[in-house]
């Protein structure tokens, strides 16, 4: 388990390292002010290929960011288990290690979110709403891609019926991979803004898992 934990965390810190290049890469690699008003994107060429490639599709667009309600309501309903565990117990410390845990995930996973917005690294393809809106990583893409595995991680260690584990496995990944894949597509945020965030979801999600798995081993459970 231990052992394990220390992969986990070696994976994540690896992703993280990969987004910080990432983010180097964009801002220095085909830099050109091919974005709204004139702003630099990086990767420019690859990037205006695929966005005439997808075009701009704004119904998936409003579908996407309605369904982005989702992982908020998963992250609300673990500080709802959070808060009666905390009532029943009386005490911060005897509320489960693996969820106090997800707590302090999901604020690095917003305060990710939150750096991004108050400095931007480039903007949105398109305006929205007629404002330019920062567009990396994508915010959309982060939240999912960071909050799904999560609901799946925890079902499995807290749900012993095998059919409910199978379902919400199913739901999580079918919703996922709809919601990477439409959000990619929807055009409203480049191609490189989408990788940006699998990589940091993928980087925060492995340290929080890697690091449940090695406080359980520490702890013999």
């Amino acid at each position: 388990m231990e052992k394990n934990g220390r992969k986990l965390l070696l994976a994540g810190l690896g992703m993280l390292a990969a987004f910080v290049i990432w983010t180097m890469l964009i801002q220095t690699v085909d830099v050109q002010p091919v974005g709204q008003n004139g702003t630099n994107i990086g990767f420019a060429e690859q990037n205006q290929w695929f966005h005439k490639l997808t075009g701009v599709h704004m119904v998936l667009y409003t579908v996407t960011d309605w369904l982005g309600l989702v992982p908020i309501a998963v992250c609300m309903g673990f500080g709802v288990l959070g808060a009666i565990q905390l009532f029943r117990r009386k005490s911060l410390f005897k509320v489960d290690s693996d969820i106090l845990l997800l707590g302090v995930y999901y604020i690095l996973v917003i305060a990710g979110y939150l750096i991004f917005e108050m400095i931007p690294v480039n903007y949105r393809p398109i305006l929205i709403e007629g404002r330019m809106e920062a567009s990396y990583p994508s915010s959309t893409t982060l939240l999912v891609v960071s909050v799904m595995p999560t609901l799946a991680f925890q079902v499995r260690r807290r749900v012993q019926n095998s059919v409910v584990r199978k379902t919400v496995y199913s739901y999580t990944a079918f919703f996922t991979l709809f919601m990477v894949i439409g959000r990619t597509v929807s055009g409203v945020h480049w191609l490189t803004d989408i990788i940006g965030a699998l990589l940091l979801s993928a980087g925060l999600y492995l340290l929080y898992h890697g690091t449940v798995r090695l406080t359980e081993g520490r702890n013999g459970i």
